[in-house]
C-alpha cells in the first residue's frame, strides 16, 4: 500500500496549493450539478467565471514562475503545460456541454492531483531560496470570492 500521509508543502508554494483545493471544489460543484440534473448552460456559466476569474491567473502564474523553475524541456513541465493546454481547450468549449464538463471535472482533478503529489513535490526540492522568495512575493494569499448568484451545487 501507498504511503498517503499529506505532503509537507514549502510555504511559498501554499498559496498556489489553496488555488488547487478552490479547483477541487469546481469539480465536486460540476458533478454535484449535474447529479442534481442542473442546466448545463447553468453550470457553464459558473465555470467559463471560474476559469477567467480564478483557473486563468493561476495557469498564468504557475506557466510564468513556477515551471520555469524545472524548465521547459523537462518531462514533469511537458505535461503540465500540456494539461494546460487540454484544460483551456475544455473551458473554452461551447458545444457538447455535459461532456466537456465531465471532462473538465475528470481532467482537472486529475491534474490538480498531478501537481500537488508529483510536480511541486519536485519543485520544492530544486527551487532555491531565492526562487522561493520570487513566488512568495508575486503571489500572496488572497481569500476566494465565490459568485454567490449562481450557487447551482447547493
Amino acid at each position: 500500500m501507498s504511503d498517503t500521509k499529506p505532503l509537507k508543502r514549502a510555504p511559498e508554494l501554499q498559496p498556489l496549493s489553496h488555488n488547487h483545493h478552490h479547483g477541487l471544489l469546481l469539480c465536486w460543484k460540476i458533478r454535484t450539478g449535474i447529479k442534481k440534473e442542473v442546466s448545463l448552460e447553468r453550470i457553464k456559466e459558473y465555470t467559463d467565471w471560474f476559469f477567467e476569474k480564478h483557473l486563468k491567473p493561476h495557469f498564468e502564474l504557475e506557466e510564468k514562475y513556477i515551471f520555469t523553475i524545472l524548465g521547459d524541456d523537462n518531462p514533469l513541465i511537458e505535461q503540465a503545460l500540456s494539461e494546460h493546454s487540454r484544460l483551456k481547450d475544455l473551458f473554452n468549449a461551447t458545444t457538447d456541454l455535459k461532456e466537456n464538463l465531465s471532462l473538465i471535472d475528470i481532467e482537472l482533478e486529475a491534474h490538480i492531483r498531478y501537481e500537488e503529489r508529483v510536480l511541486f513535490a519536485e519543485i520544492q526540492k530544486v527551487a532555491t531560496a531565492d526562487q522561493l522568495a520570487k513566488i512568495k512575493e508575486i503571489h500572496t494569499e488572497e481569500a476566494f470570492v465565490e459568485k454567490d448568484d449562481n450557487a447551482f451545487w447547493l
